[in-house]
């Protein structure tokens, strides 16, 4: 069944009416209504490709965080293979909202490490809505560890809505974990490629994303703060966040003119969650093709590459 966005009633109304047309068809064999029914299809595809072709960037915080999207989990077990994961921080605990271990891209080894928000509400909760704490960096950061050990490259899939700002992780050191695992990110010495899934959120994102490449799938987010939380300190009004999606400049396309990120990776029209194995494979491809590109680097060229890219970003728009 089709969950709909809010912007997405009108198309729901007509694939609804299609949809009792078959159910009465399918009832009463005798009725003629595929004509009908296919009539309605055409409009509703219609409609799709209308309301995606500009959508607001508020409309794209709501594809980015729609349930249906994939998730972690399924990018792995669509485009990996023997995928073995390591748990644990060997300090504190597993945290649930990060997942990583070893496994083969195309038969190329890497490490993969992403957050996890969940698919249904036990898994949600158990995953903590992809929101990691102090041990889920320090896992990640153990992670690295192991693929620079091994000369394996890293590929990291974002979908947080940003670190979990709880006492517990306040207390166990969770600004500290984010900048080590930044750091980390930045010291290195493989390839290291990062695709935005869902949503990228503030530092809990940049701890994963400060790579050598950075994708984007066209419909995800990535920015500083939620709009809602931009709304509520800029306006002190949380229901002013579509004007704080316009001024976050959080859309893939907006970040690409910045040069923030790389590439922009396309979705199936309506979105990942209309079609999930197109989308997996599409960011499959990209991460591929960008290992591929990185492959001939030195240990060397790969950190100077990495820190120059986030080093110099912004300049040429202070020079303007």
């Amino acid at each position: 069944m089709q969950n709909y966005l809010e912007f997405e009633k009108p198309l729901a109304e007509i694939e609804g009416k299609a949809e009792e047309l078959r159910a009465m068809a399918r009832a009463n064999s005798e009725m003629g209504v595929d004509k009908e029914a296919a009539a309605l299809d055409e409009k509703a595809r219609e409609m799709l490709v209308s309301l995606y072709r500009d959508l607001t960037p508020w409309q794209k915080c709501q594809v980015a965080r729609h349930s249906d999207r994939p998730h972690c989990k399924d990018y792995i077990e669509a485009l990996f293979t023997e995928y073995t994961p390591l748990a644990g921080d060997r300090n504190f605990a597993d945290d649930q909202a990060v997942m990583g271990g070893l496994a083969r891209l195309n038969d190329r080894p890497v490490v993969v490490i992403g957050h996890e928000k969940g698919s249904d509400t036990t898994s949600r909760i158990e995953k903590n809505f992809g929101m990691a704490r102090p041990e889920g960096y320090r896992k990640a950061i153990r992670l690295m560890d192991l693929a620079d050990r091994f000369n394996v490259p890293v590929v990291t899939l974002i979908d947080t809505p940003g670190a979990y700002p709880g006492k517990g992780a306040e207390e166990r050191g969770q600004s500290e974990a984010i900048a080590r695992s930044t750091e980390k990110c930045l010291k290195i010495g493989v390839p290291l490629v990062s695709v935005v899934i869902g949503e990228g959120g503030s530092g809990g994102a940049v701890a994963f994303a400060t790579a050598n490449r950075v994708a984007m799938l066209e419909h995800s987010i990535y920015s500083v703060i939620s709009p809602e939380g931009c709304a509520s300190i800029l306006w002190k009004d949380a229901e002013k966040m579509r004007e704080a999606a316009e001024a976050l400049r959080l859309t893939a396309q907006d970040l690409h003119k910045l040069g923030v990120i790389d590439r922009i990776i396309g979705e199936p029209m309506g979105g990942a969650q209309r079609d999930k194995g197109a989308a997996i494979k599409s960011v499959g491809l990209c991460i591929d093709d960008i290992l591929k590109q990185l492959s001939g680097l030195s240990r060397q060229d790969l950190i100077h590459d990495r820190r120059n890219k986030f080093l110099t970003m912004g300049q040429s728009g202070l020079a303007a």
